[in-house]
């Protein structure tokens, strides 16, 4: 949230698609190409092969080939290429030493713009944009109940895992594992869909080696698309042990850096414990601005108000709905002179919209839309798994 404010264009649009990477390319450890006439695992219910993936031996490491596609954005509404907003090719290396090490590489096409690193090192990361010559760096949240336990965990039962694949059906369709092939290796492929409140997102596809439970292939889909918006891919998989020099790398020297993580907690200090201000008349009071927060908006129902941090200032989200269907609203104090950045040629610009007499941004992607404005001394961004329109419906009746 720390950079949100006053985020260019460029580096607002490339966010949208380096979230989403970490989240494919952090989940699913190795990814590989699915298609061909490899060999098929013999058909087993989906407990069945959850459990046989969670007890199968662990790898040394794993290196591929990879193809990263990446259809979130209408390359129509852009200008200029990233390797991560527009999709490249490239090669990933993951290693279980030390609490998990993964280097994501991508090279953009000839004269399109610079390459992209990902480097994931234990719970931290950075990521390199080549073409604006940026650093994205931060930490990667704790996993609840691995504290302690020396990297070691029991693998459930059969009966414990159909019983967490049940609560899981009440809030999402899922698909049995699909016998399938990736890359030459025999995988299984399950495929989740919400059953309400998805928003625009249409599912997920996930599939692992039949062999060694390792992830193979990654895949997010839009509702209106059976394509998917973000797929990594590789055309060569070896697992092998990964020598510590391949993630031994640093970001080029004088590249600007971005902090993604939160600088600090609201009233804490080193070693105390945050503290949380949330309800509208708690929020108005801590913030330095006219809190806008209507008890429904784009006739979704208020759903909470919660103060949070913004460049290490005092700011509020506002939420609406429940689910991947509902709408966040960020408000916080305009500073004088701070508007968003102006790309330079050959830059990102985005489509202009009216918002009540004052024009803003919008970002339409298939996953969502975000729309960022100021009116009344206040920085607003609206965003949500919606169409356009419903985030501009939202917005006009701030």
């Amino acid at each position: 949230m720390s950079a949100l404010r006053r985020i260019s264009t460029r580096r607002l649009l490339l966010l949208c698609a380096l979230s989403l990477a970490v989240v494919v390319g952090g989940t699913a450890v190795a990814l590989a190409a699915t298609g061909g006439s490899g060999p098929k695992p013999p058909p087993k219910p989906l407990a069945n092969a959850v459990q046989d993936a969670l007890n199968a031996p662990a790898v040394p490491g794993i290196s591929a080939n990879i193809d990263f596609t990446n259809n979130l954005i209408d390359a129509s509404s852009i200008q200029g290429a990233d390797p991560l907003m527009s999709g490249a090719s490239g090669r990933l290396w993951a290693s279980p030493e030390d609490g998990g090490k993964l280097r994501l590489e991508l090279q953009s096409e000839e004269g399109t713009g610079g390459d992209s690193q990902v480097v994931v090192d234990g719970h931290k990361f950075w990521i390199y944009d080549g073409s604006s010559e940026t650093v994205y760096q931060g930490t990667l949240p704790e996993e609840e109940g691995t504290e302690g336990t020396g990297g070691h965990e029991s693998v459930p039962g059969l009966g414990e895992i159909e019983t967490e694949i049940g609560k899981a059906e009440q809030h999402a369709e899922i698909s049995g594992a699909t016998p399938s092939d990736v890359a030459g290796q025999p995988t299984y492929t399950v495929r989740v869909a919400p059953k309400h409140d998805g928003g625009l997102l249409g599912g997920l596809e996930l599939a692992w080696d039949a062999g060694n439970g390792v992830p193979l292939r990654g895949a997010i889909y839009a509702s209106e698309s059976s394509s998917p918006v973000i797929q990594l891919e590789a055309t060569e998989v070896s697992f092998e042990s990964i020598p510590a020099s391949v993630f031994e790398i640093s970001p080029p020297a004088g590249a600007k850096v971005v902090n993604l993580s939160p600088e600090g907690q609201l009233g804490g200090g080193e070693g105390a414990k945050p503290r949380e201000i949330v309800g509208a008349q708690a929020v108005s009071e801590a913030v330095d601005f006219n809190l806008d927060a209507p008890s429904t908006l784009a006739g979704l129902p208020q759903n909470e108000v919660r103060a949070i941090e913004v460049d290490g200032h005092k700011a509020a989200l506002v939420t609406y709905g429940k689910g991947l269907g509902g709408i966040a609203v960020i408000q916080s104090k305009s500073e004088p002179g701070q508007g968003h950045e102006e790309e330079g040629a050959g830059g990102v610009s985005l489509p202009k919209v009216s918002i009540n007499g004052t024009q803003g941004e919008e970002l339409d992607t298939a996953l969502g839309t975000v729309l960022r404005f100021s009116r009344g001394g206040v920085d607003y961004i609206v965003v949500g798994s919606v169409p356009p329109a419903a985030a501009e419906a939202a917005a006009r009746a701030l």
